[in-house]
C-alpha cells in the first residue's frame, strides 16, 4: 500500500506520516508546480544540503537557511563573500558544510548566467518536465533528471546529481509523483493543467 490514512481520514503518500511536520509540507507544497525563480533556487539549494541527510532535517532548518541565505535571493547570494561563508559556518541553525555553502553561492552566480541565457530559471528547468511517468514513487532518478543534472553541471552548477535533481523535480511539480489514491494527486494534476509554463 503506497498511501496511509491521515488524522482526517484521508489518504496521503505514505512518506508524509514519518513526522508531524511532513504532513502540511505534503499537503501544501510537495508536487505542486512552481514557476518562481526564488523558490526554485531555494529548493535546488536545500536539496543539495539534504544530500546524505533526511528532508525532515532540512525542513526543520528551513527558516534558518532562509535567514542565512538572504531568503535565497539569487542576486544577493551570488554576491556573498568570504565573510558570509564564515558567518554561515558559525550558524548553528543550518547544516554547516563548507563545500555545500560554497556550492550554493557558486550556483547563484550560475543561476544569473542561466537567467541571462534562458530568460528565467523556471523557463530552463521546465524544459525537462516529465509528463509521462513510471508508477509513482517507484524510482529515484529519471531520464529527465539525468538530463537536467547534466545540463546544470555543464554550466558549472555543483552538488546536483540526478537523484538530487529528481527530488527537486518531484517537489516542484515537474513530475506528479503523488501516489495513486493520494488526495493530492488529482490536485497536482489540475494545478499542472492550469499552470503557465514560463517561456512557452
Amino acid at each position: 500500500m503506497t498511501t496511509i490514512e491521515g488524522p482526517d481520514g484521508l489518504h496521503r503518500c505514505r512518506w508524509c506520516a514519518g513526522a508531524a511536520e511532513l504532513l502540511p509540507y505534503h499537503d501544501r507544497e510537495w508536487g505542486f508546480p512552481v514557476g518562481d525563480d526564488r523558490r526554485l533556487f531555494e529548493k535546488l539549494s536545500l536539496e543539495a544540503f539534504q544530500s546524505g541527510l533526511s528532508w525532515r532535517t532540512i525542513l526543520n532548518k528551513r527558516a534558518a537557511f532562509r535567514a542565512g541565505f538572504a531568503d535565497f535571493d539569487i542576486d544577493r547570494v551570488a554576491a556573498f563573500t568570504g565573510a558570509d561563508i564564515a558567518r554561515l559556518l558559525a550558524d548553528p541553525g543550518i547544516v554547516r558544510h563548507r563545500a555545500k555553502i560554497e556550492a550554493v553561492i557558486n550556483n547563484a552566480a550560475r543561476a544569473q548566467e542561466l537567467i541571462a541565457e534562458a530568460g528565467s530559471l523556471a523557463a530552463f528547468v521546465w524544459r525537462y518536465e516529465a509528463r509521462i511517468a513510471a508508477p509513482p514513487q517507484s524510482r529515484s532518478t529519471s531520464p529527465e533528471s539525468e538530463a537536467l543534472s547534466r545540463a546544470l553541471k555543464q554550466r558549472g552548477w555543483r552538488f546536483l546529481g540526478p537523484t538530487t535533481v529528481f527530488a527537486f523535480m518531484q517537489a516542484m511539480g515537474l513530475i506528479n509523483d503523488h501516489a495513486e489514491g493520494c488526495i493530492s494527486r488529482d490536485k497536482a494534476a489540475a494545478m499542472r493543467d492550469s499552470f503557465m509554463v514560463p517561456g512557452r
